[in-house]
């Protein structure tokens, strides 16, 4: 079976408007964590927020207070961003951990400018 992660919900938004990004990942079986990471040009991937199977949500400092991760039926995985800021520009992926691999999905992009 083929095993895929898809990410949607990517766009164009102005400073201080939200956006709300999904992932959908099929052919993956025991999942343990879920997580989206962001990369910006120039800049090395970082961990946006990650919520394993067995432990608390996390977020990155930048982002607390403003983006919520959550799971929804399924293997489907959502990031809720809020007050957006221009710094927060950066190609988000969704990531799948199983004890046996490492799933990435191919990104999609947020660009938040007036």
């Amino acid at each position: 079976q083929v095993q895929l992660v898809e990410e949607s919900g990517g766009g164009l938004v102005q400073p201080g408007g939200s956006l709300r990004l999904s992932c959908a990942a099929s052919g993956i079986f025991s999942i343990n964590t879920m997580s989206w990471y962001r990369q910006s040009p120039g800049k090395q991937r970082e961990l946006v927020a990650t919520l394993p199977r067995d432990a608390d949500t996390r977020y990155a400092d930048s982002v607390k207070g403003r983006f919520t991760i959550s799971r929804g039926n399924g293997d489907t995985l959502y990031l809720q961003m809020s007050n957006l800021k221009p710094e927060d520009t950066a190609v988000y992926y969704c990531n799948v951990l199983t004890a046996r691999a490492n799933y990435w999905g191919r990104g999609t992009q947020v660009t938040v400018s007036s």
